[in-house]
């Protein structure tokens, strides 16, 4: 059986998006309901941790954003958070403590758990990244099929997901090799590694190493 319901994949202990996840079984349909959830969560947050920046941003004090950063909401930046030059968040993104969002890394309607890190030209869209899930440089999730019909997750079972836009799940602890493409609807089980150059698709299981399609070893 797949695990790929969100109890399998994610420590919700590490993340303020906790309450909206525990609502689904699945993370696909946690996507929808991003961006409402941040401009109610972001109404609650501490001011004394919190400010307030435009329309529906909100930004730890103690983040660092540099001054070439784009940020547009509906979007929260957790504490100790890094948003280094020329990121571009493009809103409905939620940005966990410890993160570190790159230079010219680009999230739109995203999930970060605590201590992710994109930290080098990444595309993090219609995603959601477990607790310390690594993206190395140049990686990307693709949330659109070429022919644009709803994505479908293919593993042991086949998923229908009703959405047009998908990228990737990661699990906690997923290390992504640099310029691998994830593509719609891709989901990596806990604690395993995407070989660099990786063209990725289905579900990887917990726990494994993905050299290629025909090479997946597990880790234990």
């Amino acid at each position: 059986m797949d695990k790929i319901k969100n109890e399998d994949l994610f420590n919700l202990e590490e993340t303020i998006a906790a309450d909206l996840i525990k609502k689904y079984d699945y993370p696909w349909e946690v996507l929808p309901h991003i961006s409402d959830y941040i401009k109610e969560l972001g109404e609650t947050l501490d001011e004394e941790k919190y400010y307030r920046k435009g329309a529906d941003v909100w930004i730890a004090k103690n983040a660092t954003i540099f001054d070439t950063a784009y940020i547009k909401g509906p979007c929260i930046i957790g504490e100790n958070a890094e948003v280094r030059q020329c990121a571009f968040i493009r809103g409905n993104a939620i940005v966990g403590e410890n993160c570190v969002v790159g230079n010219s890394t680009e999230l739109k309607n995203v999930i970060l758990f605590n201590n992710v890190q994109v930290p080098h030209y990444n595309y993090v869209g219609d995603s959601i990244l477990g607790y310390r899930a690594h993206m190395g440089a140049g990686s990307i999730t693709s949330n659109v099929k070429s022919d644009k019909t709803l994505v479908v997750i293919k593993g042991e079972d086949k998923y229908e997901t009703g959405l047009k836009k998908v990228g990737a799940i990661l699990g906690d602890g997923v290390e992504v090799g640099c310029n691998s493409v994830l593509n719609p609807g891709t989901i990596v089980g806990r604690n395993s590694n995407i070989y660099p150059l990786s063209p990725v698709r289905g579900v990887v299981k917990e726990n494994c190493i993905y050299k290629s399609s025909d090479e997946i070893v597990d880790k234990r």
